[in-house]
């Protein structure tokens, strides 16, 4: 056997797959990939398949029967309040909470069939091992939910575990998980919703160390039935500390729940406040007639006991368990529902090199896990009802495939995990993924469009407070890692850029970036500077995030930069820069002239190779790279139009779906080697970059480690590439990339709510939210009050959610006969509102236009480009939630 050659017997032991069996047993994931005719090719999927993927479908749910929820890790924590991961069976597990910074939700290694990156035969946590063998079974806390029926003079408990039941659903609706439980023999069905308050928008409310379990049982026998539930958490308070005699376990009764702590008997022992696991949990019912149990067993006769309110203490090493439980009558054919809180507040967070800044954000708030416990009581109705009305909104008012909304959505769950942090200041940090590259690290976060739209404030403050303030120079650089690295990376500095671009969009007035201009100003003009032949495009070798150095001129970080300045050109127009503008302006015009006649090589984008090194350092030269045309893509995100050649734009795209993109890229990695493996023989995705000329070093160089990266497949890029390919029009091409990062994460494989990159829950991953924006059409600008959409497909009946500064709500826009209609309804908030513009399939001329702003009539000016339609109001109105706004087009 070869050294490089994959043997099938060591990667099925190494991978953990001979369990699940998906190489072997797996067709539904793969069928739609296979070729129906001797000449279709068998890289690429069938046109059913495809067709497919336009359907409006149901919710994805997961079963037990299918051997689906062993990997389920769902994040049902608040924004950087650790990671609590919910199963499949409802229970927690994880419980990664203690601030103990480690790489990847656990650190392994995988023994591995070749060398990653030059390391030994083994993958850690950041190479993949999460990926390649999943993490499941976690369970460093006991935790759970057990319910009693008494009908027909029986009794019966069942456990919210897999074994208890005939079959147990998941619908995998990130925020907001709904479990339903079933067993036919029982009189009642049982279902579950469990998540953290998520509301866009409200990054305070959204930042709450809680899970919530709401049930619903409803009693479908024609007699009344009794049902008994009853939760209960251990006490695992300074987990790691507590390893003596010097400390006691705690649990005592609060109003409707048990609050749980730990007890340092050295009452001189100052630094143990100050530990990173210390802190406190509370279980608390919001249900009326509780009963508080602060010494609870597991044994089956005494789970549903009698009361305790009396404090109680176990030593150390003993488990002590609290818990809470109600009963309820239920009558005949009705529904009753439960609701119960686990909060937890561990607040000692710290990183070595960020000075003054020790504690969670949330500490604010909060003293005690109890705290959050009633502050969640107190405002239950409003925290639950707005996280369902978002879910609602964003699932249910929509056309768009159900698949296609919960994985453009399911990645922002990143930042109720390790990955993402909030200090007690307000500032935001993070790493690329858990534990793993820190710093906020520029050239990563800046492919991640999610936060920017959902909660727009975390992302102003950071590139007000990081990026224009810790990491900012006086000769403009921004470092890329903040306090970590203080050199800049070219990509990560157009990125932020863009994103402070965005960040003003997203703001209700233009008070951001006037404040920010004169840096953001500075920042641009070093973008200037790094054109060091003054032909408009970037050639300095500065770092990107590929971690390399790369000479030359290179399409990927031209069109970026490019793409930059011309938002620094709007932005400079919007603060009365003109001459600078004008600068901008002048740039964009000779880059663009010559990245299309230089870097275009006929058929795609390509690397330039610096006239005194040539091909002698790494680099993509003339590969097919999969962020060649990156700066287009980031225009479409924020309104920016056409920065590259259409055509040449397409032809790039196509270039990557005919030489990138591959529905199983085990043949591809029989031969490419030392990748590191986020898709396995048997999955599909698109790779970094391929050699279509099959040159004998493409990359200049064998032997630098970063040659690697090039045969992955990572989700991050793909996701961007695909909302590209969507914004383009190749939509077809660009809903099959992400459907085959989805079926990468299908959950009889892995978690599916984890994507992998450079460790779990990556940051980049959140690009998924972009090709969200770009099905839409989506364009804002809050400042101006300017609201734009033009929807990809089935643009006569669509429906989709948006956000705005201030608001959120559904767009829906329909044509029946010769009239257009064009609706916004708010949700949540207002919407400042001045010009609406959408389109209609055709351009013939409109006849006449009317509208209503609730119940009152409204005048609107229109002016049409072919289908392209600009509706402007009179003076700018402030839409409300409750008083829609309908726009008919008669043609």
């Amino acid at each position: 056997m070869a050294k490089n050659t994959l043997n099938r017997r060591i990667f099925m032991k190494a991978t953990g797959v001979a369990a699940t069996g998906f190489l072997t047993d797996f067709s539904p994931l793969n069928n739609p990939f296979l070729p129906v005719q001797a000449e279709s090719d068998p890289t690429k999927p069938t046109s059913d398949w495809t067709k497919s993927l336009y359907e409006r479908g149901k919710p994805t749910t997961y079963r037990k029967t299918k051997n689906e929820l062993q990997y389920i890790g769902m994040p049902v924590g608040g924004i950087g309040c650790g990671c609590v991961y919910l199963g499949g069976d409802g229970r927690l597990w994880l419980w990664d909470i203690f601030n103990k910074n480690q790489s990847g939700v656990i650190y392994k290694d995988v023994p591995w069939h070749e060398k990653i990156q030059n390391n030994l035969s083994v993958l850690r946590p950041f190479d993949g091992a999460n990926y390649v063998e999943p993490v499941n079974n976690i369970r460093p806390i006991e935790q759970g939910f057990a319910l009693k029926i008494d009908y027909e003079g029986k009794s019966v408990t069942k456990r919210l575990m897999a074994e208890d039941w005939d079959e147990i659903e998941f619908d995998a609706t990130y925020p907001m998980a709904t479990i339903r439980y079933i067993d036919a023999s029982l009189p009642v069905q049982v279902s579950l919703h469990v998540y953290s308050p998520f509301i866009p928008l409200d990054e305070a409310n959204s930042g709450l160390p809680a899970t919530i379990y709401s049930f619903t049982i409803t009693n479908k026998s024609p007699a009344a039935v009794t049902v008994s539930v009853v939760g209960w958490l251990e006490n695992k308070a300074a987990i790691y500390t507590a390893t003596d005699d010097q400390y006691t376990k705690s649990n005592k009764a609060v109003p409707n729940g048990v609050f749980s702590a730990v007890i340092n008997k050295n009452w001189a022992d100052d630094a143990y406040f100050f530990k990173a696991d210390y802190g406190n949990f509370c279980l608390l019912s919001l249900n009326p007639s509780t009963v508080v149990n602060t010494a609870a067993t597991l044994a089956s006769d005494r789970l549903f006991g009698p009361e305790n309110t009396q404090p109680a203490t176990k030593r150390f090493d003993e488990i002590l368990l609290g818990s809470v439980g109600n009963t309820a009558q239920i009558p005949a054919n009705t529904t009753t529902r439960l609701h119960y809180v686990l909060s937890w507040y561990f607040p000692n967070l710290s990183f070595h090199s960020i000075k003054n800044e020790t504690k969670r954000y949330y500490a604010n708030q909060f003293k005690s896990a109890a705290e959050v416990g009633a502050y969640i009581q107190q405002n239950f109705e409003k925290l639950s009802g707005e996280t369902e009305t978002w879910c609602q909104t964003w699932y249910a008012k929509s056309t768009l495939p159900h698949w296609f909304l919960e994985r453009t959505l399911v990645n922002v769950s990143t930042l109720a995990t390790t990955t993402s942090h909030r200090f007690s200041s307000g500032r935001f940090y993070a790493w690329e993924g858990v534990g793993s590259c820190a710093g906020t690290c520029t050239h990563v976060w800046q492919y991640a469009q999610a936060m920017g739209r959902l909660f727009p404030a975390l992302e102003r403050d950071t590139r007000e407070r990081v990026d224009l303030g810790f990491g900012f120079h006086e000769d403009g650089h921004i470092g890329f890692r903040a306090e970590y690295d203080q050199q800049p990376a070219i990509d990560g500095q157009a990125g932020r850029i863009l994103g402070i671009y965005r960040e003003h969009q997203m703001s209700a007035d233009d008070a951001f970036l006037k404040r920010n201009w004169p840096k953001t100003k500075r920042a641009i003009e070093y973008v200037l500077k790094q054109d060091r032949n003054g032909n408009g495009m970037v050639d300095s070798q500065l770092e990107n995030t590929l971690d390399a150095k790369w000479p030359g001129e290179i399409a990927w970080l031209v069109g970026l930069c490019l793409t930059a300045v011309k938002a620094g050109e709007r932005m400079a127009e919007e603060v009365n820069d003109p001459d600078f503008a004008a600068v901008c302006k002048a740039f964009v015009e000779k880059g663009k002239a010559n990245m299309e006649s230089q870097l275009f090589n006929g058929e795609y984008f390509i690397h330039l190779a610096d006239p005194k090194l040539g091909k002698t350092v790494l680099g993509s030269y003339d590969t097919c790279h999969i962020d060649q045309v990156y700066g287009q893509s980031w225009a479409f995100q924020v309104g920016l139009g056409r920065i590259i050649d259409r055509q040449k734009t397409l032809s790039a795209l196509q270039s990557l779906w005919k030489y990138n993109f591959l529905t199983d890229v085990g043949p591809y990695l029989k031969s490419h080697h030392g990748g590191r493996p986020y898709a396995l023989p048997g999955e599909g995705g698109m790779l970094m970059n391929t050699s279509p000329t099959n040159e004998a070093v493409p990359y200049g160089v064998k032997d630098a480690w970063q040659v690697t990266y090039f045969h992955e497949c990572m989700s991050g890029f793909e996701h961007q590439v695909a909302g590209h390919m969507i914004a383009e029009g190749m939509t077809d091409e660009g809903l099959a990339v992400i459907r085959t990062v989805r079926d990468r994460y299908h959950a009889a494989k892995r978690n599916p709510f984890n994507e992998v990159e450079c460790s779990d829950h990556y940051a980049r991953a959140m690009a998924s939210y972009g090709a969200f924006i770009t099905a839409c059409g989506y364009a804002y600008h809050g400042p101006k009050g300017e609201l734009t959409f033009a929807p990809k497909w089935s643009a006569d009946e669509f429906m989709a959610p948006f956000t705005a500064a201030e608001g959120w709500g559904t767009y829906a826009q329909q044509k029946r006969g010769k009239i257009y209609e064009y609706r916004i309804d708010l949700k949540y908030g207002s919407l400042q509102l001045k010009q609406l513009i959408v389109e209609k399939h055709d351009a013939k001329p409109t006849k006449k236009v009317t509208a209503m702003l609730g119940d009152v009539a409204i005048s609107m000016h229109l002016k049409q480009n072919e289908n392209r339609l600009i509706l402007t109001l009179p003076t700018r109105q402030k839409l409300q939630i409750s008083q829609p706004l309908v726009v008919l087009v008669h043609t």
